[in-house]
């Protein structure tokens, strides 16, 4: 069987003969290659160098034949290397048009043409073949596929990179969070990120990413995705320590409310924060400015006067501006390690889920603490006017609605 050591194999050679070799010599160093590899050699060296398999089939065909009697009509000693008129002429020289009229089908400013052909199907080089046909080009997808690597085309996903329209003092607030976490760290002061990492199906799903497995007995797993009524879903919200690297999830059954993000931040400070800032008096939390700890949640502001209350804590708060989640420092210093160290492992149990986060580690030196947190956290709670104006809110002169303080009541 064909694996991809071989294809890079072969391919690697190639490139490096090929600018040496002449048509002949190509098709026939592919025949060489083909029949060494045996079965399913035709198609690997087909995939490796972009050769056709019929140029491969031909040149073993050549290989097999007497000097005197090869296809072509010449010895292999010959000076020429192809018969007089043998060859097709150059669709680039015989088709003008061709090349334009290709450009024009896949060329992004055109995606959005009512008017282009392909603009509801997808861009496959036989549907590109098809189209340039009733166009008047005759071409196969084949000719298709090298035109338009000749063009600078190439298959890409999509990448995720859009964040939505920008703030204008986007980047203002960015600076602005940068001193606000340098001021609290040169204090001693604890500085944390906080985000709910998605949401993750309970019992024996596939799980993406790949793990060392016996060769040929993958860990068998539910075809379907369906959740377990009696498992459901774990709601796992971080807490990410900027100063020491050091996280704390806190893996919730039920909602994720403003209640059980304030209840995250208030069991990592007496799991963690506590044993590492004992002399602290205030506390610098990052956040996005949606989901349960948005800027415009009023149960978040709540509930976090109820937590600086009891900790005895000034409560500072940044939020990220709105479409910048993935700026926000837990997204890619604490939640991608954990999805690495879970690749490929069904999430069976909640143990399971918890087991697997704290036994994140790095090379960098981050270590991860996690608990499981059974407590039922209701949705729809309303806070009215009263009990916001309750809460000892101070907010900064640069955008008030992303930079605060939660004052503790004194006693």
């Amino acid at each position: 069987m064909a694996t991809s050591v071989q294809v890079v194999s072969v391919r690697q050679e190639y490139e490096v003969l090929a600018p040496l070799l002449h048509e002949k010599a190509r098709r026939r160093w592919a025949a060489c290659e083909a029949v060494a590899l045996g079965r399913g050699g035709i198609a690997l060296v087909s995939t490796a160098t972009g050769l056709s398999r019929l140029a491969i089939r031909r040149g073993i065909a050549e290989l097999q034949a007497p000097a005197e009697d090869t296809p072509d009509g010449a010895s292999s000693s010959a000076a020429g290397i192809r018969r007089p008129g043998a060859g097709r002429p150059c669709l680039r020289t015989a088709d003008p048009s061709l090349l334009r009229d290709l450009q024009h089908l896949v060329d992004p400013a055109t995606r959005g043409d009512p008017t282009s052909p392909l603009l509801w199907t997808c861009k496959s080089t036989r549907h590109l073949a098809e189209t340039l046909a009733g166009l008047g080009h005759a071409v196969s997808h084949q000719t298709v596929g090298r035109l338009l690597t000749d063009l600078g085309y190439s298959l890409q996903a999509n990448r995720k990179t859009e964040e939505g329209k920008d703030h204008p003092d986007r980047n203002a607030q960015f600076e602005h969070i940068n001193h606000k976490v340098k001021a609290f760290q040169r204090r001693g002061q604890p500085v944390v990120s906080v985000d709910t990492k998605k949401k993750e199906l309970i019992g024996n799903y596939k799980n993406a990413g790949q793990e060392w497995q016996p060769q040929g007995e993958p860990e068998r797993v539910k075809s379907k995705d369906f959740p377990d009524k009696k498992l459901g879903k774990v709601s796992p919200y971080g807490v990410y320590d900027l100063t020491a690297n050091a996280g704390w999830v806190n893996v919730g059954i039920t909602h994720d409310t403003a209640e059980f993000a304030v209840a995250s931040v208030q069991r990592w400070w007496y799991r963690m924060g506590q044993r590492s800032y004992p002399e602290a008096t205030e506390l610098l939390i990052t956040a996005d400015s949606g989901g349960s700890n948005g800027s415009r949640s009023r149960l978040w502001k709540v509930c976090l006067q109820r937590l600086a209350d009891e900790v005895g804590l000034r409560i500072s708060v940044c939020h990220f501006p709105p479409g910048t989640s993935k700026w926000n420092k837990i997204e890619h210093r604490m939640f991608c390690h954990i999805t690495e160290n879970w690749r490929g492992r069904p999430l069976i149990s909640h143990g399971v889920v918890v087991s697997l986060i704290g036994s994140t580690r790095t090379r960098t030196g981050l270590h991860v603490e996690a608990d499981l947190d059974t407590t039922h956290y209701e949705t729809g709670i309303k806070v009215t006017d009263k009990e916001l104006g309750a809460v000892c809110l101070k907010r900064e002169k640069f955008h008030g609605e992303w930079n605060y303080q939660v004052i503790p009541h004194k006693k």
